[in-house]
């Protein structure tokens, strides 16, 4: 329990699921895919850790007065690098952001500022709050970006699962005041450069999924998180449902993307009508397909470097390298 309780709200603890780990998903793949090896967490000996920072503090919670932190990945000395915030998956439900950790740290190592960010989950809040957090989380990059020798000019996001789903709502609503939120920092801009999705997906609003969902909930007599998250089956909640669709969002104002992908098409869904609306517009994308018969890829060997290698290489390719590294 929290000690400086003064109030009745503090006593409640934040609701948290905390099955989804990188050790749980690891177990229970290895037992499918025998080969696949973890991904080691190991801060680089170029790189420098500011682990915790609080980004944001949401006031009048039932929680009492709710720190959202992220963590912080540089490499050493003064220079000024593009920084990349990255989203941790887990169904909207579950998860934290260490598991961005390992990527983060070699991503650091390459010439970025990583940040890997805590965002309200379900139960504790459902849409649109996990959105309105990582606008937050753009603009506080902004307003510290002295301090962390970030280039404001080009700040990137990446997502796994649905972290992806995240990013890429991030990215194809630069400058939608109706998706910004009231959060913190409000003088920052919370437009990204860029954005890098990795089984992350496009659309809720598909008819595919439409129909798995419901047909989910009839097998079960229970909503389907995504559903839980959205605030109903898309009947109750069409609006929201639609809102979070990064597909129905894309302007010229967009971001790149690149997607990264393992052979489970069901979570590509909205991805080709995504390109197609980016190509509309002149935006540039990139798509990689692993041969990962499995979604947690990024965890593991041996497509975790592959996966940190297309990262770098597309981010390089957005930032132009000159100027990269000040």
């Amino acid at each position: 329990m929290c000690c400086h309780i003064s109030t009745f709200a503090q006593y409640m603890e934040v609701p948290r699921d905390t099955s989804y780990t990188i050790i749980s998903t690891f177990f229970h793949n290895k037992k499918y895919h025998p080969n696949i090896e973890l991904a080691k967490q190991e801060l680089p000996e170029n790189v420098v850790a500011y682990e915790n920072v609080v980004y944001t503090t949401l006031h009048n919670t039932p929680y009492g007065e709710r720190e959202l932190r992220l963590n912080i990945y540089r490499p050493k000395g003064k220079n000024v690098y593009p920084a990349l915030i990255m989203v941790h998956g887990g169904g909207w439900n579950s998860g934290d952001k260490s598991l961005q950790v390992p990527m983060a740290m070699a991503i650091a190592a390459q010439g970025y500022v990583t940040i890997t960010v805590e965002y309200r989950l379900r139960p504790e809040a459902n849409y649109p709050a996990a959105l309105h957090d990582q606008k937050t989380a753009v603009r506080w990059a902004r307003a510290n970006a002295a301090q962390y020798g970030i280039d404001k000019k080009r700040i990137a996001m990446s997502g796994c699962s649905a972290g992806g789903q995240l990013a890429t709502l991030v990215g194809m609503t630069n400058g939608s005041k109706r998706h910004e939120g009231n959060g913190e920092w409000a003088k920052q801009s919370s437009k990204i450069q860029a954005v890098v999705s990795m089984d992350g997906c496009s659309t809720f609003i598909s008819q595919n999924n439409i129909d798995d969902t419901n047909e989910k909930a009839r097998k079960h007599n229970k909503m389907p998180m995504t559903a839980q998250w959205l605030g109903g089956l898309y009947e109750d909640a069409k609006e929201n449902w639609t809102e979070a669709s990064p597909v129905v969002w894309v302007s010229r104002h967009s971001a790149p993307v690149c997607f990264i992908n393992s052979q489970l098409s069901r979570y590509s869904d909205g991805k080709e009508e995504l390109i197609k609306k980016l190509d509309a517009y002149g935006i540039y994308h990139e798509s990689y397909i692993h041969d990962a018969p499995l979604h947690t890829f990024w965890f593991f060997h041996p497509w975790f470097q592959p996966t940190v290698n297309y990262t770098v290489k597309f981010l390089d390719k957005i930032f132009k390298n000159t100027g990269k590294r000040k």
